[in-house]
């Protein structure tokens, strides 16, 4: 997934194409391709690496013809090279496709397909549309494609190119952007709107389930079933740099608005068909193998390690097996007990963080099984380790991360779940019911996204404060780790978090009046006993803003304001609650003047100790 153009007209495509692709080039990748039509074959170049690994490998013969496509790939499936970049072609190079998304059906496609004789060139689930697409032609381009998407499942920009059809291009989308650029006896496909800025301002944004035949001259806009759907021309008004952000201010809001679909995106393959498991191929354990093991140890930094604090609560709550949490940067120099009997879990966005690496290197040393957990394929940590899951967030380029916690969140407590399976630790009626639930969280960190003007409020309240306290018990505590980390990081508010309980033993000793104390009260087990600490700190004159599940008529009589989220299994709750926190912090950096998405003395990938 990531960056797709697509052009058709009377000027030379490739031009467009790799000026399109450049002005993609924020939202990150690994390698990139175009295919052009040449009057008589379709050439396809791609190359892994940056824009200018493929300039170069062009060098002066430039792929001619006014019909091509085009794409930045950010790895999912198979790793970063060559032949895994897109596009995709068919076994005849008849057919070739760019996609932004997942396949989720691609493996059982595949294989059917192998049998059929298709020959597969890539370890990619994009090629498996080019291969199909071949397999049901029937010599009407557009009919064939809506046969494609009837036997496709998953998320995906799809954008077709055929050379027996070499005066259309057709596209299509679920779960995943594209727009068409609207020109003048030439039109524009794109994933983002800064691809195609600098050509025409007018464009159609495409919905979920719509169909576009686009020619030079026209566009045709359709539902799958081939009934005509009448569109409103959007005129973009943003300058470049805004539509780099999507019409958001900055990228740190742009990605925390991207956490339903990230989310939905990395639980979407790992849930069986029938609801009723959580499926895992990239690991294939059983139960002599985690039997295996006599201690669990999740190692990482920053946020990733404050996920890590929820992984091991999740962990050991359905798998019942011991974890230990620790931050890598110490976590070697303590001369750590591994040994054969342990499996040491990695978590690392970038797959890059140095002491991460080198705490997964010093284990092998010592003979401990590894698992990682991060965002880009092909990466270090990535390499190293000997299994990985990969959360499937997408590129994140803000310093401040977000939408790598949540699915971090969601791969550690599917993790628990399949681990709870295999050890027979929770009831499959119990495992049923926790998926079912967890099946509704992009829906509900939408609808938790939806009403962020009391945040506002907060923030321009209370931002210029000097001091903020977060806390909570159980996984609000783990929370609260986290809600705190990304004050102080965009903001440089002094902010900490304490568990509730631990606030007689020292703490409430800076508790003074009007200091702002940020109070999360969802977890049912502990919740009376939050209340009491809550009572603790208003007793000294704190303004606190309570965050709550919807419903909770009762945490409103002791604090001053109140944050809902919905109603979820409390195991979940993390998912929905660090969002209001994420959003408070962001609009507190917006009220201080801060430089949000590149924080003063940060970086978004730490590879130095």
């Amino acid at each position: 997934m990531c960056g797709i153009v697509g052009y058709i007209g009377d000027k030379q495509a490739a031009e467009f194409l790799l000026d399109g692709l450049s002005k993609l080039e924020y939202r990150g990748y690994d390698s990139a391709g175009i295919a052009v039509y040449d009057g008589a074959k379709i050439r396809v170049e791609k190359s892994v690496g940056r824009l200018a690994a493929l300039r170069d490998k062009i060098g002066s013969n430039m792929p001619k013809g006014t019909l091509g496509i085009g794409h930045t790939r950010w790895a999912t499936h198979g790793r970063p090279s060559d032949r895994n970049a897109h596009p995709h072609t068919d076994c005849s190079g008849d057919f070739v496709i760019v996609h932004n998304g997942i396949i989720e059906n691609y493996l059982a496609l595949k294989e059917d397909l192998i049998e059929k004789g298709h020959d597969f060139k890539s370890e990619t689930d994009t090629e498996v549309v080019a291969h199909l697409l071949e397999e049901v032609y029937n010599g009407d381009f557009v009919s064939s494609i809506r046969e494609v998407l009837r036997r496709i499942e998953g998320s995906y920009s799809l954008v077709f190119m055929s050379r027996k059809h070499p005066d259309m291009l057709v596209c299509t989308k679920q779960d995943n952007p594209l727009v068409i650029g609207i020109g003048e006896g030439e039109n524009f496909i794109a994933s983002d709107i800064p691809a195609i800025i600098s050509r025409t301002r007018r464009t159609y944004i495409l919905n979920d389930g719509e169909l576009a035949v686009v020619k030079k001259d026209s566009i045709q806009i359709t539902n799958r079933e081939g009934e005509a759907v009448t569109k409103k021309v959007f005129e973009v008004n943003w300058n470049a740099e805004a539509a780099e952000k999507g019409g958001y201010e900055h990228f740190m809001l742009k990605e925390i608005h991207e956490q339903p679909k990230a989310v939905r995106d990395t639980m979407s393959q790992r849930i069986a068909k029938d609801g009723k498991r959580i499926v895992m191929d990239e690991l294939k354990w059983d139960a002599d193998y985690l039997n295996s093991f006599n201690k669990i140890y999740i190692v990482a930094c920053g946020t990733a390690y404050h996920a890590g604090l929820v992984g091991k609560f999740y962990i050991e709550k359905m798998a019942r097996v011991l974890v230990e949490v620790d931050v890598a940067s110490e976590f070697r120099y303590r001369n750590p007990i591994v040994d054969e009997n342990t499996l040491l879990i990695v978590v690392s966005q970038s797959g890059e963080t140095s002491d991460t690496l080198a705490a997964l290197k010093e284990s092998k040393r010592l003979g401990a099984k590894t698992l990682a957990i991060t965002n880009v394929v092909g990466s270090s940590i990535a390499r190293e380790a000997d299994q990985v899951l990969y959360t499937w967030a997408g590129p994140e380029i803000a310093v401040a991360s977000t939408k790598a916690y949540t699915t971090q969140l969601i791969l550690f407590f599917m993790l628990s779940l399949y681990m709870a399976q295999i050890r027979g630790t929770q009831s499959p009626e119990r495992v049923e019911a926790l998926i079912s639930r967890l099946k509704e969280i992009p829906a509900q960190v939408s609808e938790t996204l939806s009403d962020v003007e009391p945040i506002k409020t907060f923030a321009k309240q209370y931002g210029f404060n000097e001091d903020v306290f977060y806390i909570g018990r159980a996984l609000d505590y783990e929370v609260a780790l986290e809600g705190a980390l990304k004050l102080k990081e965009v903001s440089y508010i002094h902010a900490e978090a304490y568990a509730a309980g631990e606030l007689k033993h020292g703490t409430l000793a800076l508790i003074i009046e009007g200091v702002p104390v940020i109070a999360l009260a969802t977890q049912k087990s502990v919740y009376e006993k939050t209340l009491s600490n809550i009572k603790e700190v208003k007793a000294r004159d704190a303004v606190v803003i309570g965050l709550a599940a919807a419903g909770d008529t009762e945490l409103s009589k002791y604090v001053d304001h109140v944050i809902t989220v919905p109603q979820t299994d409390e195991l979940l709750i993390p998912l929905l609650t660090v969002v209001p926190l994420q959003l408070l912090a962001y609009y507190a950096a917006i009220t201080r003047g801060c430089d949000v998405d590149k924080p003063r003395n940060l970086a978004k990938s730490v590879t130095v100790e």
